[in-house]
Parts: C-alpha cells; structure tokens; sequence
C-alpha cells in the first residue's frame, strides 16, 4: 500500500462513486476502478459492496478508512515537519484539548506565538482525555490537554495554573436550582447527562452507578443545549457555560469539591520541531 492509493481510496469514498472520484482525481475512471480492484487483491478483501449506485464499504473497508485517514494525516505531519526544520520556525502545531477554563493559557501562549512568529499555525481539536491520548500516542497530535494522570515513562508534561471544578448545569427554573451546592445522592431521582470523563473521575463514588444517566457527551455545549430543553442535569465543569444575565441556565458546585488540574502532556523521547520547542519554552515561561 502507498500512500497514493490510500489517497485514491478516500477519494472514491468522498465522492461515493468510482466515476465522481476519477474526475475530482483527472484520472481515468478504468485505472481507478483497477487500481482499487488491485488493492482488494492486495490485502485480500472486499473493501466495496458493489451493485449500488454509490458506494458502499464493506466492515474491512471501513477499517480500512480508518487507517488511511491516519496513514495520510501523518504524512501531512511529516511534511510539515521537515519543512520547519528546513524553514526553521514555521510549521503547524497540533493539540488535542478537553475542554476547560485553563485552556486559556494555552490560548495565550499561541496568540504570543503567532505574533513573533507569523509562519507557525495551530490546529485545535476537542476531545476527551482517552480519545486524545490515543491519538497523541499515533502521532496525530503534538500535545494534548488531559485531565488523568499521565505514565511519566511515556509522556512528559505541565501542570496548568488554577483547577476546573465539577458541578451540575441545570435550568434556572429546576426545583436544584435553589441550593448553593449539591450533592451526588441529590441527582439519585433526576436524569443525568455526563461526559465519559466525569465518569471516570467519579467512579470510585458508588451513586454513580445508582445515577439515572439518560445521555453521554463529549462537547459540554451539546450538553447545555440539551440541558436547556430539559433533558436532564448535566455533570460538568464550572465556567465552560454563560450561565449570567439572561441565561435559561445556572451552575450549582457539587458537595464535597471536586477540583481537577488539567495537564498538558506531549510525547518523551521524540524529535520536536522548532516551533514546537518555542511553544514549549513559553509554556514553560508563563507557568
């Protein structure tokens, strides 16, 4: 497999048909249609489920796509990296964050960054900590804003100033809107939205189990919105939601505090580009 017919391949899924890939590739629609049929002979598989108008992947097609994506994505990486070395500070730099009020520095460090250095772009993705993790350990991302502890062996990190605390979103109108704070066992008869993180950071309490969990979420905003149709409490941090003025929407602390420093983690033992020395170096500075 090179990375061109990996191209190819995502091509044909993009644009759902052999003919609308050939075009959008100025290839001719039968080397396309037999460079695919020489990939499936290839890896031994069928990768489309023919007879359809448009294609259709098959279980190892998908798996299949997964991987190309990562195959093309860390070639793009590797590109951009060898042209900062030749460029010296340019380049983009990747991070993965869960979302949180301490990524402001980060914020802050890249506005910086960006100013002294007009070549070096950043691409943020959102996540949660084990998504972001996996992707750091492929090398997809550069770093990665997490809110576990991570294997000092593997990863090298920095602590961030100031911690997130969880709490519950709830509508202004909720009969818990009343209390200064709130309690798990509080939530025992309520529905309950809750990120994957939060579960794991509270599942050593053994309400949670008890918990009426009515939906999961990664992006804290999809969970205020549902919070907002009434859908259910949401188990959060604080300061992620406008909850002022004229918002349906107010934040409750939970009892005992929960507070979490996030830390931003990159990999131990690889070569960092210019740009993402520099980015570490201001980290550094404003910690």
């Amino acid at each position: 497999m090179d990375i061109r017919i990996m191209q190819y391949f995502l091509a044909v899924i993009r644009e759902g048909t052999i003919s609308g890939a050939a075009e959008a590739l100025h290839v001719a629609q039968p080397s396309l249609s037999r460079q695919m049929r020489e990939l499936e002979e290839e890896l031994d598989v069928i990768l489309f489920e023919r007879g359809n108008r448009r294609i259709t992947l098959t279980e190892e097609g998908l798996v299949l796509r997964k991987r190309a994506e990562e195959m093309i994505s860390l070639m793009q990486q590797t590109e951009d990296e060898l042209s900062q070395v030749k460029n010296n500070t340019t380049g983009t730099i990747r991070i993965g964050a869960g979302e949180s009020w301490a990524f402001q520095y980060i914020a802050q460090v890249a506005t910086e960054l960006t100013h002294e250095y007009p070549g070096i772009k950043f691409n943020v993705k959102s996540g949660d900590s084990i998504d972001l993790m996996d992707e750091l350990g492929k090398g997809l991302l550069d770093f990665a804003l997490v809110f576990s502890d991570p294997d000092p062996s593997i990863y090298q990190f920095v602590t961030l100033p100031g911690a997130d605390m969880y709490g519950v979103l709830m509508r202004k109108d909720s009969p818990l809107a009343k209390k200064k704070t709130l309690t798990m066992q509080d939530l025992l008869s309520e529905p309950v939205i809750i990120s994957r993180g939060a579960q794991r950071h509270f599942s050593s309490d053994e309400v949670l189990s008890k918990l009426n969990i009515t939906a999961t979420y990664n992006l804290v905003y999809n969970a205020s919105v549902m919070v907002k149709e009434g859908m259910g409490y949401a188990i959060t941090f604080d300061r992620l939601i406008n909850t002022s003025g004229e918002s349906e929407l107010t934040f409750v602390p939970l009892n005992p505090k929960i507070k979490i420093h996030g830390k931003l983690i990159w990999k131990k033992y690889q070569i960092l580009s210019p740009s993402i020395k520099k980015f570490i170096e201001k980290m550094n500075v404003i910690l």
